[in-house]
């Protein structure tokens, strides 16, 4: 087994980077590790800013409390303990993260009644984006709940849980599959109904998830094949409060009744 490589000079710029800072402010950062404590013409002497561009890097790295300045003559330059710069970055960031978030919770859904069009089927790629949404769709259902899943790894704690959840609230489920062991996983819990399908499933191939929740939403998924990207991939489609889902559950309950034992 290949040992992962250690990061370079380079790789430690480009996070910091993306940790918020110039490219310069990053570089004069990893150059005051380097010499512990520096004036401008040291950093300049081991990195590629220049000199008169170090002093307005270090001006912006001490305004976020990153290094100290010494006013002597020369000036002298030297980061703060490294737990402490990462401590700082990474709050800078969590309120980077929530000055975004609140604003767009804050315009969400804002011109919605303007739209001219609203698109009925949605995508979802990635088995983690997926396993969310069957969530999401689960907690709205109120009379009855129908989920497949091809293999037991696609079957989350979260979505066992919400399924668990919502059966106890007196919410029908029927959990179904072709592999035994899924419905195995549902032999304790009360108030869910299996089935295990022998013959002729409902998605030939490369199968995923299925679910449809009170005959109004449903979200078919299909794992990754060699037509796409990358083999491990999830795809779904989902749709909610359409004609297309209503359609499409429909044409699931018929299916899910011709297989009943």
């Amino acid at each position: 087994m290949t040992e992962p490589m250690s990061p370079t000079e380079d790789d430690a710029i480009s996070a910091l980077q993306r940790l918020g800072l110039s490219k310069y402010e990053a570089s004069v950062f990893v150059a005051l590790q380097k010499l512990e404590n520096g004036t401008a013409s040291e950093v300049d002497r081991i990195t590629d800013v220049p000199r008169s561009q170090v002093y307005g890097a270090a001006e912006h790295l001490e305004a976020l409390g990153l290094i100290e300045v010494q006013q002597s003559n020369p000036i002298q330059y030297r980061s703060v303990d490294l737990d402490e710069a990462r401590a700082r970055l990474r709050a800078r960031l969590d309120n980077e993260e929530q000055n975004a978030f609140e604003y767009l919770e804050s315009v969400r859904g804002e011109h919605a009644e303007d739209s001219e069009s609203q698109v009925d089927v949605w995508t979802s790629l990635g088995e983690a984006t997926v396993s969310n949404r069957i969530v999401e769709l689960v907690e709205m259902a109120d009379d009855r709940i129908l989920f497949g899943a091809a293999e037991e790894t696609m079957l989350s704690d979260a979505i066992m849980d919400t399924l668990t959840t919502a059966a106890a609230s007196g919410v029908e489920v029927t959990v179904v599959s072709e592999n035994p062991a899924v419905c195995e996983r549902f032999a304790d819990a009360d108030g869910i109904r299996t089935q295990v399908i022998h013959e002729d499933p409902m998605i030939e191939g490369h199968g995923g998830r299925v679910l449809t929740v009170d005959a109004e939403t449903v979200l078919l998924s299909v794992l990754g094949s060699e037509e796409l990207p990358d083999p491990d991939r999830e795809a779904a489609i989902w749709s909610a409060g359409t004609g297309f889902a209503t359609m499409l559950t429909g044409l699931i309950d018929r299916w899910f009744n011709y297989h009943l034992d």
